[in-house]
């Protein structure tokens, strides 16, 4: 925000330097840019943060410099006079989209002569670098960088019928702005229309047909309260931004708007003359008053380290413009203004006094008693994910929210609704020609298919080692208007086999979840290997999918090698966490191995073999090693295949002796034939 030294002055008496007060300013929240000389005046660039748009004015600022130096603000009365002729047989408005303008009002000026605006308007719009036009559009601009309230003047007899319609655009609608260049309007955008065409984007910027002209004589004043999110995303997708947009974006005093509209209009009179019409036209919904918010004294020395007088507090937010509800010795209950709604909770308003009485006063040994910070479950969870993975051989990836529809559509495990649509597509990310993958425009349901992105590029520029993993956020649409569930997951792609994978997850659940343990289920999924593809679980909650790459979706991806591809969800393993370290006696005592030959149905899949050798072998089974799968047809017959594998038997009291060993290994053969029909070979 630029601030013009002379225009501040009319609001508040500047009896300080120029140095004294910036850097006032700045301690209070207002960091100072710089300085620059415009033709005897001073353009002082200030930071103004996104919460505070009422310092996007001059008025803005100077109750800020009011507050610091117990000044008196003075503002202009606003009090244009009129004629008898009523606007309301002139000029109509409706409103047909009342989520994107809350309210809207409209003064009419008749008989106006256009020409050069005041030289002192000149000066004080050049100081802050604004173009002059002529004397209309001057002063709408004036009052906007005056009050912070976002105005237009639109040429009334280019209004057809006298009617203001504000409504969301129509299909191929197009508008020329006053920019003299022509924008392909959107549905949800919000335009303001007669009673036939657009002729300005709501919040945005006026339409080159019904601007201010030379010839103009008669101006509809336009002073509205336009929805904060319908300006951006009009604004951001037509890539045109200006001051109205970015004092919209950022929301405005919704009770000035008929201050901004009569100070408009006293201005247009003065120095265009012509005849104000009696009344408004004022439509929409009337401003919200505020919630009271309390503000305990005793918490100003708790959290600031100081004591500050309470009425030091009480004409502070007094000054900055609240209104006290009501008060007593140990706390005072304020409404704040409507510019400032950022004051919603009681250490809002402790800032805004600390602030004011100056935070240099705070010194360095103030006592403010403080408790030790404790991190969130899911953090120290991440922290252990990490650990395992990257001790594993994994590299840590990230990568976009936005995926193609082919992605979106060829994995989503957590979801079956629709993904959602981003209107901001990302460019120069994927090679689309190539690919022919069409818009990145979705949101993510899967970290999968991205990671599978990765592996790609990593495959085309040579690189051997393609193990990464990635834990970020996925957007599972709901099924009403809620924003999406947004789950933490744990995603990795490999080229290592489907067992070794597995044993990391096992590994993972072991180390985080030492109580918990995954078991394993079968599966069918495009994305996998009918063979080699499972869905994990920890007890009857489903915890993940895991599996090698199938021959078509290695194709669609484009890749050259074999891969392995597995997504866990994080919030179930944070729910089993046993994040105090866990010790295990490690047995003296030696292991005893056996090995398996198992003949089983091409249908038997291995998650389900193991799972039965697990349960069968009781607690003296140490650990379960798969070895290979072989078919015989000429042995086995064409329906059979042969699983090898190891089994290590080991006990935490005493040595296992021979019996104890075929007792389990007998268990187990019994469990496998009983359950998979499984016929040991000698």
């Amino acid at each position: 925000m630029i601030v013009s030294w002379n225009w501040l002055g009319q609001y508040v008496d500047l009896n300080m330097s120029h140095d004294e007060l910036v850097d006032r300013l700045t301690m209070s929240g207002l960091n100072y840019e710089g300085t620059e000389q415009v033709a005897g005046d001073q353009a002082i660039d200030l930071e103004v943060t996104s919460n505070r748009a009422d310092c996007l004015g001059h008025i803005g600022v100077a109750r800020e410099v009011a507050t610091l130096y117990g000044s008196e603000l003075k503002i202009p009365a606003a009090l244009p006079s009129s004629n008898s002729e009523a606007i309301n047989a002139h000029c109509s408005v409706a409103i047909e989209c009342p989520d994107a303008c809350f309210r809207y009002t409209a003064r009419l000026i008749k008989g106006v002569k256009i020409g050069p605006s005041p030289a002192w308007m000149q000066e004080r719009l050049q100081a802050l670098g604004i173009g002059v036009v002529n004397n209309v559009v001057d002063a709408t601009n004036y009052v906007m960088f005056e009050c912070g309230q976002p105005l237009h003047a639109f040429d009334f007899a280019k209004i057809k019928d006298g009617k203001i319609v504000v409504r969301y655009a129509n299909e191929k609608e197009t508008l020329e702005a006053i920019d003299h260049k022509t924008y392909q309007l959107e549905d949800r955008m919000c335009v303001i229309a007669d009673s036939a065409v657009p002729v300005a984007l709501g919040g945005v910027m006026g339409g080159a047909d019904s601007e201010v002209s030379d010839s103009t004589t008669d101006v509809l004043i336009e002073a509205a309260y336009f929805d904060q999110l319908s300006v951006r995303n009009t604004a951001r997708k037509l890539n045109l931004h200006s001051p109205s947009s970015f004092r919209f974006e950022r929301d405005i005093n919704s009770e000035n708007l008929d201050w901004a509209s009569r100070r408009c209009c006293e201005l247009i009179l003065e120095s265009a003359g012509g005849e104000l019409l009696d009344g408004v036209v004022d439509v929409g919904a009337a401003p919200v008053k505020p919630d009271s918010v309390t503000l305990r004294y005793a918490q100003l020395k708790r959290i600031l380290g100081i004591e500050i007088p309470t009425q030091f507090a009480v004409e502070t937010l007094e000054a900055l413009g609240a209104t006290v509800d009501s008060s007593d010795q140990e706390s005072v209950t304020v409404v704040p203004p409507n510019w400032r709604k950022d004051l919603t909770r009681e250490v809002d308003l402790i800032e805004e006094v600390g602030r004011i009485y100056g935070f240099d006063k705070v010194p360095d040994d103030a006592l403010v008693p403080m408790a030790a910070s404790h991190r969130p479950t899911a953090d120290r969870v991440l922290d252990k994910v990490r650990s395992v993975m990257t001790s594993a051989g994994f590299d840590e990836a990230v990568t976009p929210s936005l995926v193609p529809k082919p992605w979106a559509e060829a994995y989503s495990p957590w979801s079956d609704i629709e993904p959602l649509k981003s209107s901001q597509p990302m460019l120069g990310v994927l090679e689309k020609a190539s690919q022919n993958i069409g818009a990145v425009d979705l949101l993510r349901r899967s970290l999968v298919p991205s990671l599978l992105e990765v592996r790609r590029i990593n495959e085309f520029r040579s690189n051997e080692d393609i193990d990464l993993f990635e834990t970020a956020k996925v957007y599972l649409t709901q099924t009403d208007d809620r924003i999406p569930d947004q789950p933490i997951k744990l995603a990795l792609v490999s080229g290592r086999d489907y067992f070794a994978i597995k044993g990391i997850i096992e590994s993972l659940v072991e180390f985080v979840a030492p109580q918990s343990t995954a078991t394993v289920h079968s599966i069918e999924h495009p994305l996998f290997d009918i063979d080699q593809a499972c869905e994990l679980r920890i007890g009857d909650e489903v915890f993940g999918w895991l599996g090698s790459v199938s021959k078509e979706a290695k194709s669609q991806f484009r890749l050259k090698s074999d891969a392995t591809v597995c997504e866990l969800d994080l919030a179930l393993l944070e729910k089993h966490a046993a994040l105090i370290v866990q010790h295990k006696n490690q047995s003296a005592y030696p292991a005893v191995s056996r090995d398996f030959n198992f003949v089983v149905e091409n249908s038997v899949h291995w998650a389900d073999l193991e799972s039965t050798v697990r349960e069968s072998g009781g607690p003296l089974l140490e650990s379960i090693v798969y070895r290979e799968t072989f078919r015989d047809e000429k042995k086995d017959g064409a329906s059979k295949k042969r699983l090898l594998l190891t089994i290590v038997l080991r006990s935490d009291e005493a040595t296992l002796t021979g019996e104890q060993a075929e007792s389990v290994c007998q268990s187990i053969i019994a469990g496998c034939k009983k359950d998979h029909s499984a016929a040991l070979l000698g």
